[in-house]
């Protein structure tokens, strides 16, 4: 069918695969950073443009028919009506804004309110939540601001020339907090009790659909964010879902429909293919491992790894509640850890590193288990991070999930998934794709983990965290 390509635009560089349209196979690649320093909160989005060019120098892009966009979720980029930016983009968790999304909960009349609306509760990240800081705090440029996009649809559309239709996907859109997942519709009401006053919002098309065509007749797809586009570029389905290894954790996973949850547990988003993505974050994931290798002096997470295969299943009675920052899952926010079990022939380094190990891994099978509970299939883990490849992550995982754990190689999934999205939209385009269906490439190299004859004793080391989590914080999980 031809050659596509994908960009991701991270917080901090930009990664463009180029492919076959057919089989999805990368033929050649390019990388460049952004030329700010450090992770700041506002960035001239000028800086992406830049890194884009030069991410695609040296004729990278020669022969391609279709560009597909994938960028940073939560960045806003504030427009006036003849399309310049009022003030620099707004990007990233911006600490700045808890207290502005604190004030949106309350304007509309609570959680409840906001995941009925939306099918998630303003953060300080959200967009929704930065509209209301900057009315706040900088009202002269929100009564400036009458255009409102996303990282990715400015992008799409600085591609196409700054054409008077401006476009989003369902993925993205999803994202910013006056978007329902639900009913498929903006909530302009939310954007004006945010801001101050009404704005325009980009068109949200189809996943199949382009955003349009340059003068040179590149076909620009619909672009998303980042979270699905590398869910689109690993080939997840009904089924799958994904425990994400950061400091903090987060598991989503793919599911037929929108999912209401009053306590907000569940953030509600949508994917890149027409289906939705439900999310449930915890605060404690890695930082849990790097707090117990400082406390028992080991240089890395490799070497608490190695302490830790020293130990067996079940750390010698050893529980460790990884609640250091409090947590979001269950929603303990003034909470702290917990370790239990504690005898005299439990107390050695390696039983302690195990513990962390299973405390973490016990924490995101919480989550796991909030979306079992609303009947989101999981029968298939992919566990994404550094911490992923740790000996002691593997040899837990699968039967603390009590699924198959599928570890990925590591790859630049996201832009995959903006050129798996360039390719469908090009394929739809000449009718050769049907538009209902992605085109079927070759799904993501990795190494598959099977709970195999541990299950059993991995359940028991479940039922014991849950057991000890129930005495602690009684009814957690009701709250």
């Amino acid at each position: 069918m031809g050659i596509v390509a994908g960009l991701d635009s991270s917080p901090e560089f930009t990664r463009i695969v180029v492919c076959d349209a057919d089989t999805g196979a990368v033929l050649r690649q390019g990388y460049a950073p952004h030329p700010v320093e450090g992770r700041p909160s506002d960035v001239d989005p000028q800086a992406w443009l830049l890194s884009l060019g030069e991410a695609a120098g040296g004729g990278l892009l020669e022969g391609v028919q279709a560009i597909g966009v994938s960028s940073q979720q939560n960045a806003v980029v504030p427009l006036d009506a003849q399309g310049n930016t009022t003030r620099p983009a707004m990007v990233g968790g911006d600490k700045r804004a808890q207290v502005a999304a604190a004030d949106l909960i309350d304007a509309l009349g609570g959680r409840e309110a906001w995941a009925q609306a939306v099918g998630c509760v303003p953060q300080a990240a959200q967009p929704v939540t930065k509209l209301r800081w900057l009315s706040k705090t900088e009202p002269d440029n929100a009564m400036r601001t009458a255009v409102l996009m996303q990282a990715h649809d400015w992008l799409v559309w600085q591609l196409l020339g700054r054409p008077v239709r401006r476009t989003t996907d369902r993925g993205g859109a999803s994202g910013t907090g006056y978007w329902s997942a639900a009913t498929g519709t903006y909530r302009t009401d939310l954007v004006e009790l945010a801001l101050g006053h009404p704005a325009m919002l980009p068109e949200v098309i189809g996943p199949a659909d382009a955003a349009g065509t340059t003068p040179e007749g590149l076909l620009i797809s619909a672009g998303t964010g980042e979270t699905m586009a590398a869910a689109f570029g690993l080939g997840l389905g009904l089924g799958d879902a994904v425990v994400s290894l950061g400091a903090s954790g987060s598991v989503m996973a793919v599911h037929s429909e929108a999912l209401f949850d009053p306590s907000g547990t569940i953030t509600t988003l949508a994917d890149a293919t027409g289906m939705h993505l439900p999310v449930v974050t915890t605060l404690n994931a890695v930082r849990t491992l790097r707090g117990t290798a400082e406390l028992l002096g080991v240089p890395d997470l490799e070497s608490l790894s190695e302490l830790a295969m020293k130990s067996t299943p079940g750390a010698h009675g050893l529980v460790l509640l990884p609640y250091l920052e409090g947590e979001r899952t269950p929603n303990l926010p003034h909470t702290a850890g917990t370790l239990a079990g504690l005898r005299r022939e439990a107390m050695r380094p390696e039983h302690l590193a195990r513990a962390a190990f299973e405390g973490m891994l016990c924490g995101l099978a919480d989550a796991l288990d909030v979306l079992r509970g609303r009947g989101v299939a999981v029968r298939r883990v992919f566990l994404l991070g550094a911490a992923a490849e740790l000996p002691a992550v593997q040899a837990s995982a699968p039967s603390l999930f009590g699924a198959q754990v599928v570890v990925p190689q590591p790859a630049d999934y996201a832009a995959i998934g903006a050129a798996r999205q360039a390719a469908w939209a090009l394929g739809a385009s000449q009718g050769t794709l049907d538009a209902r269906i992605p085109p079927a490439w070759q799904g993501a190299s990795a190494q598959v983990l099977e709970p195999g004859e541990e299950l059993a004793v991995g359940q028991a080391v479940r039922q014991q965290f849950v057991s000890v989590r129930e005495q602690t914080h009684p009814g957690a999980f009701g709250r």
